[in-house]
């Protein structure tokens, strides 16, 4: 798992990306894990759910720990056939993390993410593993995600 934590915070670096890196020795795999470990609400946590559009493209999903994804929302607003869920497969495979560790940044794909997370004042979002998280301002993450803000949870 360090290849991958190492080839975010590389990412943070090169791009001067202000936020904070956290990495435990528990897993922060789930909303409930990252909150325990942190000593957060469920609600001040985002997740990362992926999926797969028709023409085979990842779109990362980034809603608040306690929403969902809807993916009848996302076809309905952005005029498209309903996405699949992700394999962990093609997760790592498009993505460059592993499921469970995918940021809300620095690699190539279609970012969306749901307008009550530009609510928060701070993020915290994958850091690469599944031990790892970063802390960061919505409109940080945004800048370096360049994700569409629109309405994707149910």
């Amino acid at each position: 798992m360090k290849e991958f934590e190492e080839k975010l915070k590389k990412y943070i670096a090169e791009n001067r990306i202000e936020c904070e890196y956290f990495s435990f020795e528990t897993s922060c795999h789930s909303v409930e894990d990252t909150a325990k470990t942190m000593n957060l609400s469920p609600s001040d946590i985002v997740k990362n759910i992926c999926l797969v559009d028709s023409n085979k493209r990842i779109m990362v999903c980034t809603v608040i720990g306690t929403d969902r994804v809807s993916t009848s929302t996302i076809a309905k607003n952005l005029g498209i056939q309903r996405p699949n869920i992700a394999t962990p497969n093609e997760i790592l495979e498009k993505t460059g993390y592993p499921c469970g560790g995918v940021p809300s940044f620095g690699f190539d794909a279609f970012f969306l993410v749901d307008p009550k997370v530009m609510e928060k004042e701070f993020i915290y979002t994958s850091g690469g593993s599944e031990n790892t998280i970063i802390k960061i301002t919505p409109t940080e993450n945004i800048k370096f995600s360049n994700a569409k803000v629109i309405k994707i949870r149910k």
